[in-house]
């Protein structure tokens, strides 16, 4: 049961997360071509395209914790450090996404963008990335593990 947990909990990770974080990284240059080009309506149900990926993903990544919660329970790792650290990292990249990326996404795909808010955008959607990042590394490299990966 162990391993069916960990590879939803993998594959959701990636199935769910990775468009997040790809159409997060993807919406402020989009959103500097639209201000540019405010006529361009291509530029705009690009806008319009990346938000909708963001916030559906970023709903269906709810599965991630929820599985990593299963995973981690079953292979009974729920008191190590390298997990409350990992579950603290997504809380804060969760916590990030929810109030600072989605609602600047919004803002700007409303029409109530500049140029500097696109640039405060991409610094948000930058630490986000990175939260995730550390996230997979600790999954990964699991300090103390007994598997010694």
């Amino acid at each position: 049961m162990t391993k069916f947990l960990l590879a939803v909990h993998v594959l959701a990770a990636i199935v769910a997360i990775g468009p997040v974080t790809v159409a997060a990284s993807m919406f402020p240059p989009a959103a500097r071509r639209a201000l540019a080009a405010p006529d361009d309506t291509r530029a705009t149900e690009t806008l319009q395209l990346l938000h909708r990926i963001c916030r559906v993903y970023a709903v269906v990544g709810v599965v991630v914790p929820v599985f990593g919660f299963a995973t981690a329970s079953s292979m009974r790792v729920l008191g190590s450090a390298w997990l409350i650290v990992s579950i603290a990292l997504t809380a804060l990249a969760a916590l990030v996404l929810a109030t600072l990326v989605l609602p600047a996404q919004t803002a700007l795909v409303e029409g109530a963008g500049t140029r500097e808010k696109t640039a405060r955008l991409a610094m948000f959607t930058g630490v986000f990335n990175l939260l995730w990042a550390a996230v997979t590394i600790l999954m990964i490299v699991r300090p103390g593990s007994t598997t010694g990966a």
